[in-house]
């Protein structure tokens, strides 16, 4: 690691400061109690958060003031903690410390995921694939944890020399998650997957099998590792959501019960509710019962395996209900339950033109709050890759949404 200059060191010390006085200041800690609340299906309002990390780009590179390259990081890393709060205006709480992730890969069966990029910083990507078929399941190796405790402690030493006696930094875990179907098509693609639930069956079955013993396994080492943080205080909760609860222990030595988790199959869109059922369900459903609170979903529709499937797992607390859902099917199932309505609008309202049609953001959402009605509802806006360098642009779209929920929804 690169020498701090004098003048980049006061850069981050004085947004160390900055992120410190956000984090306690009073709008924060009300951001905080509606967080709680809400996670507790207490909530008076829809809370709304827009994922800014595809788009940051677009925002954050010209506040950068330091010169060295890991000052530039680390100054990155700060403005990504505030920028929503200070530059958008949701709902996105500041945290009172500067989270540094533990560093831990899990490598399914030893394939290691390689990726080429369009271009550099391109979205555009495709992944090289390992195998083409399970006609033989020996290629199927064995699954590989990396832990680079070294890495991360260097982290929190750098940041602790900085700015620790303003903004405490702190190694966290995270949320847990687990998404093997996205890691089955990561090293074979989804069109071998799908052919491999026809030709192969069996072997899909034990291998699904083998990808939720190699979870559990992980899950086993990160409790006996001591690895596993609380996420009960404002961490990210993955698909663009946060850990506000309390009913988790705030410390400890915990176990996948204590934290929240994630879980998504996006990646199986392209088969019946039936073949969910046979082939994905069953690796899914034993993975579940690791938790107590669990956020499922992504961009998959999950009304069409909801009744015969999702709903049969208890430790559900929030359901992505994407641009490809059925918004009121999903309305009717959650109204009244203790399920979160975790609505994901279509990125196109902000991520394309340079001007907002607000009649059509309107429409859209006043849509979404009548489906919802009945039902504890928070907005989560993703996959917006650009917001043409348009502050204000992002900003408005909020004040959209705010608007329309004052209008028009009816809890």
């Amino acid at each position: 690691m690169e020498k701090i200059s004098a003048k980049d060191l006061a850069i981050l010390r004085s947004l160390a400061q900055r992120q410190l006085e956000m984090a306690h200041s009073p709008k924060n800690h009300t951001l905080e109690k509606e967080w709680t609340e809400h996670n507790a299906f207490r909530g008076k309002r829809p809370m709304i958060h827009l994922e800014m990390w595809t788009f940051e780009n677009d925002v954050i590179p010209p506040l950068l003031e330091c010169e060295g390259i890991d000052a530039r990081d680390i100054e990155m890393k700060l403005w990504r903690g505030i920028a929503n709060q200070a530059l958008l205006g949701d709902d996105t709480p500041v945290l009172a410390y500067y989270s540094i992730p533990q560093r831990v890969q899990f490598e399914l069966f030893g394939f290691k995921t390689e990726v080429v990029f369009a271009y550099e910083g391109s979205v555009g990507r495709k992944f090289i694939h390992k195998i083409d078929s399970l006609e033989d399941p020996s290629q199927l190796g064995e699954t590989k944890i990396f832990i680079d405790c070294e890495g991360a402690q260097a982290e929190l030493s750098q940041a602790q020399e900085i700015f620790g006696d303003i903004l405490p930094p702190k190694l966290e875990l995270g949320c847990l998650y687990a998404v093997p179907t996205q890691l089955v098509v990561f090293f074979m693609g989804m069109e071998n997957m799908y052919i491999s639930m026809l030709d192969y069956p069996d072997e899909f079955k034990a291998m699904m099998g083998r990808i939720a013993d190699d979870y559990n396994a992980y899950f086993r080492l990160m409790e006996t590792e001591k690895m596993i943080s609380p996420t009960c205080d404002g961490q990210r909760l993955n698909q663009g959501s946060f850990c506000f609860t309390k009913e988790l222990p705030d410390s400890g030595i915990l176990t996948t019960k204590d934290v929240w988790a994630y879980m998504d199959s996006q990646e199986t869109v392209g088969i019946s509710p039936d073949s969910f059922g046979e082939f994905i369900f069953p690796c899914y459903k034993a993975l579940s019962e690791n938790f107590t609170h669990l956020s499922y979903g992504c961009c998959e529709p999950v009304h069409a395996i909801w009744d015969k499937y999702l709903s049969a797992i208890p430790s559900i607390k929030k359901v992505s209900i994407s641009p490809w859902c059925n918004e009121e099917f999903m309305g009717d199932r959650l109204r009244g339950k203790d399920i979160i309505f975790h609505r994901k609008p279509s990125p196109n309202f902000l991520g394309v033109g340079d001007r907002l049609d607000e009649d059509a953001i309107r429409s859209h959402f006043k849509k979404t709050l009548a489906a919802a009605s009945g039902c504890k509802l928070e907005i989560s806006q993703r996959d917006v890759y650009s917001i043409s360098k348009n502050v204000d642009k992002a900003r408005r779209y909020i004040e959209i949404i705010r608007e329309t929920i004052d209008e028009h929804w009816k809890g």
